[in-house]
């Protein structure tokens, strides 16, 4: 511990500190972005293909009987409460609990002083929401009628939406709250929040049966695909001067 502060008080250190900070936010972080949006991206469109042909007809299938009683195909696997709670957790990719969600941290970041960041999380996450809905109309893939739905559905089911919104919304958000808060723990709870409650939302819609495994699958692509995007511009923005960077770090 004693080398480590003598090391952070060596002007050399201090310079190359200065030196990998840059880079990350000019080099490092912008091709890790593009990188994960060009994989998820690629993802998403083979898996579209795939779908098209049929090709994942049988794993769809095998998967979403397994959840349920085979003698009562109403019946999903598991306890009552089990069932109860995967409703409450589908609750979390819903239209009123993803604009709740935004608006709440929008507030939060605007009275925190970073007003232009805050704007750039309701583009991001409205973004997200005119893809979702883009996507749905142009695959239009009928919702699975293998089993009974454990809940009301109104719209298509290629990609899932709210395994989708999910991803665009907390991968966003975790992404973008990571980039500004200093602290490296909140960093990591923010992001594994994110992807915790991402997984959570796309499982409890194949348990409930109103998603086909391979929806979720695609909605879980394009939603942290999109995080990607929005990852790699807010990097920009920041780089540029144009939404506020990150605080400096606390003194250790």
């Amino acid at each position: 511990m004693k080398a480590l502060h003598a090391a952070r008080g060596n002007p050399l250190f201090g310079r190359a500190m200065g030196v990998w900070l840059r880079l990350r936010l000019n080099e490092v972080g912008p091709l890790a972005a593009l990188l994960t949006l060009s994989l998820l991206g690629f993802g998403f469109f083979a898996l579209a293909d795939a779908v098209g042909e049929g090709s994942t007809a049988a794993l769809d299938r095998k998967i979403l009987l397994a959840l349920r009683n085979p003698a009562d195909l109403a019946d999903p696997i598991g306890p009552r409460w089990l069932e109860e709670t995967m409703r409450d957790i589908t609750g979390l990719g819903s239209v009123f609990t993803i604009v709740f969600v935004t608006v709440a941290v929008t507030a939060y970041l605007a009275l925190a002083g970073k007003r232009r960041i805050a704007v750039f999380v309701v583009a991001a996450v409205g973004g997200g929401e005119i893809v979702s809905t883009v996507l749905k109309l142009f695959y239009h893939r009928p919702r699975p009628d293998l089993v009974p739905h454990g809940m009301e559905v109104f719209t298509a089911s290629f990609p899932s939406g709210h395994a989708m919104m999910s991803a665009i919304a907390y991968l966003t958000l975790a992404t973008l709250l990571a980039r500004v808060d200093p602290h490296r723990r909140v960093k990591a709870l923010v992001l594994t929040l994110g992807i915790v409650m991402t997984l959570c939302v796309g499982v409890s819609r194949v348990y409930l049966g109103v998603h086909w495994p391979s929806d979720v699958l695609a909605g879980w692509c394009v939603g942290a695909a999109w995080a990607a995007l929005c990852w790699f511009v807010a990097l920009q923005l920041q780089r540029r001067g144009e939404v506020e960077a990150p605080d400096p770090p606390p003194p250790a």
